[in-house]
């Protein structure tokens, strides 16, 4: 019931794999400023992070979000058709040369990819070698295991085996903590697999203003006037946010082996 009432009216007995679900979802973005400036965040931290390279960057789910506005030469792409994607692909088979991309940039993607490595082969097939991915995801932490599995509709499971699972959709199909299991969980095995990939850095994040936001699914919880004293909260648990972030910026990148 509590659930229910929280649910934004936009997002009210939505189709997750309905495309015009992730068009509400821009609008919604743009509507909570609270939201908007968490996704303002993400991007500068992504545009840190990008390689001083020459070529094209790719963002893998565009979807709802507007990094293409910090970054004007972004190839924005989606598993589906939206008005104002550039290029609808498959993440297990994307269509582009060897070595032709700078960057490959996902926010809050890669935890709803069923064939991982499939997606990780090909980002080793389309990086040159000092070519960059970055991601912001989901992440698990004592206070996320918490968190995610009574308040959000997407399952959460560290204990799950394999990195596959079976997919039921494009948005429908995820477990919020793959990025975890791969990048931390399963680090040996990912560096055995995939030893062209360094992972350069991860830094958990976000325990509360996403949360307080309501994301692209809840109403608000807090007003935008209180974001800058929650981002100032969230500032003083960076020492001990390896046990209380939710998200997480994971870089990697293509190293000569």
């Amino acid at each position: 019931m509590i659930k229910n009432l929280l649910t934004h009216p936009l997002m009210r007995n939505r189709d997750l794999d309905d495309p015009m679900t992730t068009e509400l979802r821009r609008q919604l973005i743009h509507q909570k400023k609270f939201l908007e400036q968490i996704y303002v965040d993400w991007y500068r931290l992504i545009q840190a992070d990008i390689p001083q390279k020459t070529g094209q960057i790719l963002e893998i789910g565009s979807g709802a979000g507007f990094l293409d506005q910090y970054l004007p030469e972004l190839i924005k792409t989606e598993v589906f058709y939206l008005s104002n994607m550039d290029v609808i692909l498959d993440a297990a088979f994307m269509p582009f040369s060897h070595e032709k991309i700078t960057a490959v940039i996902m926010t809050d993607v890669f935890h709803h990819l069923s064939e991982p490595r499939r997606f990780l082969h090909e980002v080793v097939r389309i990086l040159p070698v000092g070519g960059r991915m970055m991601m912001i995801e989901p992440w698990v932490t004592k206070w996320s295991s918490f968190i995610y599995p009574r308040f959000h509709h997407e399952p959460f499971n560290p204990k799950m085996e394999s990195w596959e699972f079976p997919s039921t959709g494009p948005l429908s199909t995820s477990n919020q903590a793959l990025p975890w299991i791969i990048f931390v969980r399963d680090r040996e095995k990912f560096s055995r697999e995939f030893p062209q990939l360094q992972i350069i850095h991860i830094q958990p994040m976000l325990p509360f203003r996403y949360l307080l936001s309501g994301g692209v699914s809840l109403r608000a919880l807090m007003p935008y006037w209180s974001a800058p004293f929650w981002k100032w909260v969230e500032k003083k648990f960076e020492p001990v946010m390896d046990k209380w972030g939710m998200f997480a910026l994971v870089v990697l990148e293509k190293a000569k082996i």
